[in-house]
């Protein structure tokens, strides 16, 4: 296959790689998109139905106003595509008063004036009788949060992106001109730059960044009770507790009530790893459920595995490549970062096409390493 000359590149197609298609070409760029699998597909970390997004970040208060940013840009997606992509439910988060979650959540809703409630474990459980408080633990509740609907999110940006999307696997890349060439299992191409947005697969392609992947098991519980569902006014949930951290998303959408473990994880790798389910993650996940969720049946009706690629810090990283200035990149997404795809996406297609970009994510730059 000769070499094929395109505006800008882009290598992997998930949750930011369809973003900074949809960005690119939205600016008038002539986009390649290339992904091993056809996206939206179940192999790396953009998929399983739904996930939460939220405000008042206990990660870091810094990340807060890229969220804003993603808000509106999910808002036009929705709108521009004709497809339903966000569901209200609210978000119960629940920990120790002095733990990483509450306190992380009470300081991001301080600095940016976040609408948040502070909630005993009585007041939690009269108002979700689905959910269980432990007693010493705390709970805050975020009532503009919700769940997205991931494959559609990447159809959507992919669809109207327009750009040309190839199944070939990105085998290797370097300078030439004054633009990249980028080799695949399929070809050779030419372009003025190149969107990193590999996923599980960005040790392969970003060996230079600290990067680790672990394989973490979704599960759907079902049939749900109705004060487990979204539609009974169960909000999406998330618990600090000693054994690990556990989240989940109320029955919705023709889906059961979807949870999982945050924490833990097994080192692993997208192209060889079993998709069959880990009996002791399950385990971990049911005793969850039947401590926090006890109405809910605990036998999985469904189960997907998903990756997650972990920096040191769990930041992500988002930089333009040592080596090159015409490759900029995201990964290390650290298993929550779907919710920011839009504006990640936005803010390399700036870097790709401008050199700079207006979005602040200098804290997410790869020099802390």
């Amino acid at each position: 296959m000769p070499p094929t000359a395109f505006d800008v590149v882009v290598a992997g197609g998930g949750g930011v790689g369809s973003a900074a298609a949809f960005h690119l070409a939205r600016r008038g760029a002539k986009v390649l998109a290339l992904d091993r699998h056809a996206p939206p597909h179940d192999r790396g970390s953009s998929h399983g139905h739904s996930r939460i997004i939220r405000l008042a970040y206990y990660e870091h208060p810094d990340y807060v106003p890229l969220l804003r940013r993603a808000w509106e840009l999910w808002a036009e997606l929705e709108t521009s595509s004709g497809e339903a992509l966000y569901t209200a439910t609210g978000l119960l988060q629940v920990g120790p008063p002095d733990g990483e979650v509450i306190r992380g959540v009470l300081t991001s809703a301080r600095e940016h004036g976040l609408d948040v409630e502070r909630l005993t474990p009585e007041e939690a459980r009269r108002r979700f009788p689905g959910l269980s408080v432990p007693e010493g633990l705390a709970a805050v509740y975020e009532r503009q949060a919700g769940a997205l609907a991931v494959e559609r999110c990447v159809a959507a940006h992919l669809k109207l992106s327009g750009a040309e999307l190839r199944r070939e696997e990105v085998r290797s890349w370097r300078p030439e001109g004054g633009g990249v060439r980028v080799d695949t299992d399929r070809g050779s191409y030419a372009a003025g730059a190149l969107v990193l947005t590999p996923g599980p697969w960005a040790p392969g392609l970003l060996p230079e960044l600290p990067l680790a992947v672990r394989r973490k098991g979704q599960f759907w519980f079902g049939p749900a009770p109705a004060e487990l569902s979204a539609a009974g006014g169960c909000p999406a949930f998330l618990y600090e507790l000693p054994g690990g951290v556990y989240y989940g998303i109320p029955a919705h959408g023709g889906a059961g009530l979807k949870a999982a473990e945050h924490t833990g994880g097994a080192a692993a790798q997208p192209d060889t790893d079993a998709r069959a389910e880990d009996p002791a993650e399950r385990r971990r996940v049911e005793g969850f459920l039947a401590d926090c969720l006890p109405a809910l049946p605990r036998t999985p009706e469904r189960f997907a595995p998903c990756f997650y690629t972990l920096t040191p810090d769990q930041h992500f990283v988002l930089d333009r490549h040592p080596a090159c200035p015409r490759v900029v990149y995201a990964a290390g997404l650290s298993g929550h970062g779907f919710k920011f795809t839009p504006v990640l996406g936005e803010a390399l297609a700036e870097l790709a096409l401008d050199g700079k970009t207006r979005r602040p994510v200098a804290f997410l730059s790869a020099g802390r390493f």
